[in-house]
This record gives C-alpha cells, structure tokens and sequence, in this order.
C-alpha cells in the first residue's frame, strides 16, 4: 500500500511511481485510476484528474484505464468492478475524503477494493485516497478554506490504525499538530508532506520522496525522512 501527501500524477512523483510498476511482476503493470474523490468538484476536474493519471501512467510504460465512478450508484457497475478485479495497481487521487468513502463503501467497486487488498494487488492514495484507506479519516469543513475536523469519522481501515494527514507541510505545524492531537487515540497519524510518501509491507512503512513524515502516537511525535523505516 502507498499513502501520498500530495503530488499524483505531477512529474514530482514520477521517480517513486516508475518504482511502484517496477515492484509489480509483469512486463506491462495494469493500473486502474480511480478519481472518485474529485467528483464534486465538476465534470471538468473529475475527468481531468482521469486523464493526468492515465497520461501519466502511460508515459511510465503501464497499461491504464481510468474508472469513472462519481458516486454510490456508479460504484456498483460490473464494469468498474470487474477493470479493479483485473488491476495490478489502483490509484485512489485527491479531492473530498467523506465523498469518496461513502462512494465506494459497501458497494461493488468498494468490495473490488478489499478484493484487490487481500490478492496482493497494491493500492495506492493520494491525498483524499490516502486518508480514506486509513482506519479513521478526518471530516473537514473545506479543506482549502477551512482546515478543521468536525469529527473523526472511519475509513475503509485497509491501513489498519493508521489516520493520514496529507499535505503536512503546506500548513503550520501548530495548527495541523492540533488536528493530530484531537484525533482518537486508537490510532497512529500519519502526517504527510507534498510530494512524500510511505509505503507499507508486513506492517511497516518506508518513506519515499522529498520531504518527510511525521507520526503522532499520542503526544509523542517523531519524525523521518527518504529511505528510513518505522512501524506504525
């Protein structure tokens, strides 16, 4: 699994995604995009966001086809179950993390994901897509305007005890620390920076990227950078 900060489909990450196909056991990797999140921002941004990953993919030697699922009703369509059935890599990008979960949850695309999870198949999220495969995912009230949870509400938990802060860096560390102090304590956060990420095996995760991570257990915060390792 790989939780991004921000950055997908952006030349900034495209050393660590040519590396994610390179992991995959298969000449042409199959990768699935999947730009749900984005969809209540208009057709113009959900389907771009479609066609920058597809792009981007392509150029990195894979063989992509984008699920446009907008919503609940769209979820459960045979045809994106079965293309998510198929892939080698999905790719979850950015926009509402409360949209995007109740999308997909309990519905065929939702099940195809769990599918893919347990097969070994790697999943991927990027800003919204990596805080909906945690555990917990925080409900904001606009994240560009006004950055604050209302509540901590659950995720698909493919992360097990994980909550993900993206876009780390892009804020003050006090007031994002807030937000990482008032999450439930049965899980561990992890803050994201831009165009950073983690990559999880057997329950721990490495960093990758430029900047760094920085997890909270509690009040207790520590932090690392490219190539260092922790358990969650």
């Amino acid at each position: 699994m790989a939780l991004v900060g921000a950055g997908e489909f952006l030349p900034g990450m495209a050393a660590f995604d040519r590396d994610l196909l390179a992991s995959i056991p298969r000449a042409r990797p199959r990768v699935v995009i999947l730009p749900t999140a984005s969809a209540p921002d208009g057709e113009v941004t959900f389907r771009r966001w479609a066609e920058m990953g597809v792009e981007h993919f392509a150029a990195l030697g894979a063989e992509v086809e984008p699920v446009l699922v907008r919503n609940a009703i769209e979820a459960d369509d045979e045809g994106a179950e079965q293309a998510i059935g198929e892939a080698d890599l999905i790719y979850l990008s950015g926009g509402k993390p409360a949209w995007l979960r109740a999308a997909v949850d309990g519905t065929r695309v939702g099940m195809a994901l769990l599918d893919a999870h347990l097969r070994g198949a790697l999943i991927a999220g990027c800003s919204a897509g990596a805080m909906v495969l945690g555990a917990r995912q925080a409900e904001f009230r606009g994240w560009r305007s006004l950055p604050w949870p209302l509540r901590w509400g659950t995720g698909l938990g493919f992360a097990e005890g994980i909550a993900v802060l993206p876009h780390y860096d892009a804020w003050p560390e006090p007031f994002v620390a807030l937000m990482a102090l008032q999450a439930p304590r049965d899980v561990t956060i992890l803050g994201i920076d831009e165009d950073t990420a983690v990559v999880g095996r057997d329950g721990a995760w490495q960093v990758h990227g430029r900047a760094r991570v920085t997890v909270w257990r509690g009040r207790h915060r520590e932090r690392y950078r490219r190539g260092d390792s922790f358990r969650a």
